[in-house]
This record gives C-alpha cells, structure tokens and sequence, in this order.
C-alpha cells in the first residue's frame, strides 16, 4: 500500500510538472547578472531577453548585482525560489574559476546550480587607452619591461574573465602590471576611455564600439583567428605564438528548478539563439551564439573548472 501512494505521489508530481511547464512563465522573469550594466555579460543578456520576452509574453527584469568578481550575483542567484522565475547569466569564470581563486564563497558553481546552455562565446582585445603610446602588442611588452609594475591594466573583477585573460597575457609575455580591478567591465571601459587604466582586456562585445569610435585603441585580439568585426587588428598570437582566451557565457538556473521548466526554456533559448537576426545581433559583437545541450554544457563546465585550478595554483592568484 505504501509502495502504491508513493508512486501515485509521485505521479502526481510528474503531472504537476507538466502543467508548469506549459503555462511557463506566467509572470515575470528575472536574469541576475552578476556585474554592472555595459559588460559583455549584460550586454549577451539583453540581446536574448527581447525575443524571450515576445515568445513568452512575460517581461524579462535583467538585474545587475555587480561586485567580488561575479559573487554577489552568483550567491542571490543560488539562493533564490527554484520555481524557474530567477535564472543565473554568468560569464564562465563565475563558474569556472572563482571557487578556485576565492578561499570562501556563499555558493557551490556546481551543486547550486544546473546548467540551461552556453549562449554565446567570443574573444577578448587588449586595448589600451588612447595616450598609451604602444602602438602595438610589441610596444606594450616592450612599455611594460621598461617600467616593471608601472602599467595599470584593469579588469572586471578579481577572478572575472578579463582579470584571467590579462592574467594569460601577462604571464605569457613574461611582464608585470598593477591589477586594477571594478565592479564591472562597463566601468573598467569607462576608466580606460578616460585614462585612468592605461591597458585592459575587454570583451570584443563589449568593447567594440569604443574601438571603432576611436575612443580606446585595440593592439590585438585574443582568438587564434583574427575577427571579421576587426579585420586589421592582428591576433595576439601573431606576437605570442600559441595564445588564446576566449571567453563564455552561459544560462544556469538554482538547483531543484523543475526539469519540465528548464527543458522548456532550453527549448526556447535555443529557437532564439538559432534565429538568424539573433546570430546577425551576435556577429556583429564578434560573438558565436552556442546553444549546447545542459550534459554538454556540464560537462564543459567541469573541464574548464579543473584546468582554471591548475593555472591559479601556478599563479597563485588565489585570494582570502
């Protein structure tokens, strides 16, 4: 008899389930971004929520929670009602780097959270600031070995993608820098557009409009490839031969979000993602939209988490 109301109960969840799913989302939906607005991070979560929003006939509330590269965001997100009306948009490092470079965080990237998809991916610039006098990734190195430490480079973040990725490059050129790190990437280009840093690494989405308005300089981009978006702006590699950051990101929800829920919004993410203004809006900020399945985007994840936990233990990045 027990066995027989489990399963019932269990039935009945089942059918809950699928009701939820069809009559998602009733109601608004919020999208914590874990850094300020004018990053890439926002920026990728803008240009999916408006066709969202006119498929699912519900707002879409983008909230910015900024601050400790990508933590506040992550521990409100992980925190929050898994009823599938919250939804986490990190850039990979959020999930894939800080519990390796911060000793105590409010949240576990892997047990809090399950995986939706990947939505876009796209490389990194290094730019510098218009009275930098390097002309060239040559110039910066050569700047950089003249005056040890005396360059400011900025970032997101302790622990965000372009703290890693002006990690990467200066471990790779063998130089050193002053971190400078913001609350986000939209005020680190601020400050780089008023000189107050003298080199970042920013996302191409988000920086890109800075570069082709002349108000910041691109030296060169992070893919192997040089971008189309870009086309006389060489690749770091070209330099440095062998290096390459590109960077993600991605849609997870907290854990214990019903599967019939996420399932649904996979589904529709990626109708969105594969939607060709969504793929113009996304080439046109030098990005690729991606749209892997949760187990792909998982595992993923976890390869990216041990290979982040080897490179900050050798640089010992890590913070208390």
């Amino acid at each position: 008899m027990r066995v027989a109301k489990l399963l019932l109960a269990a039935a009945a969840l089942l059918v809950a389930a699928g009701s939820w799913a069809q009559s998602y989302p009733n109601r608004p939906v919020r999208i914590i971004v874990p850094f300020a607005p004018g990053g890439a991070t926002d920026i990728v979560t803008r240009v999916v929520a408006q066709p969202l929003t006119e498929m699912w006939g519900q707002s879409i509330v983008v909230d910015n929670r900024g601050g400790a590269g990508g933590n506040i965001g992550a521990d409100l997100a992980a925190k929050a009602t898994p009823d599938g009306y919250t939804l986490f948009m990190p850039s990979g490092s959020v999930m894939t780097a800080n519990q390796h470079m911060y000793k105590k965080l409010g949240y576990d990237p892997e047990k809090d959270f399950v995986p939706i998809t990947n939505v876009a991916s796209g490389p990194q610039v290094v730019a510098v600031a218009n009275a930098v006098a390097a002309k060239t990734i040559k110039d910066l190195i050569a700047l950089a070995k003249s005056k040890p430490g005396a360059v400011t480079i900025g970032s997101a973040g302790i622990g965000t993608q372009t703290h890693l990725a002006a990690e990467n490059f200066l471990y790779t050129a063998r130089i050193d820098a002053t971190h400078v790190p913001y609350k986000g990437e939209g005020p680190a280009l601020t400050d780089l557009v008023g000189g107050q840093i003298q080199v970042l690494t920013p996302n191409l989405a988000a920086s890109i409009g800075f570069i082709n308005q002349g108000r910041i300089r691109a030296l060169g981009v992070t893919s192997r490839q040089r971008t189309p978006q870009l086309p006389n702006v060489p690749t770091v590699a070209e330099t440095l031969p062998g290096f390459e950051n590109l960077g993600w990101f991605g849609l997870v929800a907290p854990a214990g979000t019903p599967k019939a829920i996420l399932d649904k919004i996979y589904a529709d993410l990626v109708k969105v993602l594969q939607s060709a203004d969504i793929k113009r809006r996304f080439d046109e900020l030098g990005m690729v939209p991606v749209g892997n399945t949760p187990a792909a985007f998982g595992k993923a994840m976890k390869e990216e988490s041990a290979r982040w936990a080897v490179i900050i233990r050798e640089r010992k990045l890590a913070i208390n």
